[in-house]
């Protein structure tokens, strides 16, 4: 990897930590606060994570550890709610380098895409729909609210990706480091109790 995909990484970590962008628009983020040009190269996803855990270990060791467990505590009370779905976590909260201003990403497996927010309307949440690339790069519909996380003392942005039930056999394949991208209440669990 070249130096300037590299600052580029660094500089886009940053922006991933303090004001919990998503890492694309850290990325083009980064290019202009760099002063670099908008077709420059960007660098992949592993090596910006990379650098989000450098910069988490060197300047949120103290913070980001409960940070993060309040966000798994907070995730596990959504999947519970929720079970019937088949939730998976991923994102941030999965992976172990959230903080305080990411978000909480599920997958949600069901037979009917409708039932979800049928559930949602039972439950009296009020949630926005958006629809976003999922993960077979097909668009999926993602139901997005608010939860208060009373560890953090703030709302905490809750997102709902609706997938088909068939499409649950696809939700575990490795990433390019060999890790599953998601996982199950019963793996979230396994990951609390550590």
């Amino acid at each position: 990897m070249n130096d300037v995909a590299h600052e580029i990484a660094a500089t886009a970590a940053r922006l991933v930590v303090e004001e919990g962008l998503a890492f694309g628009p850290a990325k083009h983020r980064a290019l202009k606060e760099l002063g670099l040009p908008g077709r420059t190269a960007l660098p992949p996803n592993e090596l910006l994570e990379s650098e989000v855990r450098d910069y988490i270990a060197l300047f949120c060791a103290d913070t980001q550890p409960g940070e993060l467990l309040a966000l798994r505590e907070l995730a596990r009370v959504w999947m519970q709610r929720l079970a019937e779905f088949r939730p998976h976590l991923g994102g941030a909260v999965w992976q172990g380098w959230a903080t305080r201003l990411s978000d909480v990403d599920l997958a949600l497996f069901c037979d009917d895409p409708k039932s979800a927010e049928i559930a949602l309307i039972n439950q009296n949440q009020r949630y926005e729909v958006q629809t976003v690339r999922g993960m077979h790069g097909d668009d999926v519909d993602v139901l997005s609210l608010h939860s208060f996380c009373e560890a953090l003392g703030e709302d905490i942005g809750v997102h709902l990706r609706i997938y088909d039930l068939d499409d649950v056999r696809g939700a575990l394949l490795p990433d390019a480091q060999g890790r599953p991208p998601r996982g199950d209440l019963q793996a979230l669990e396994r990951l609390l109790a550590a």
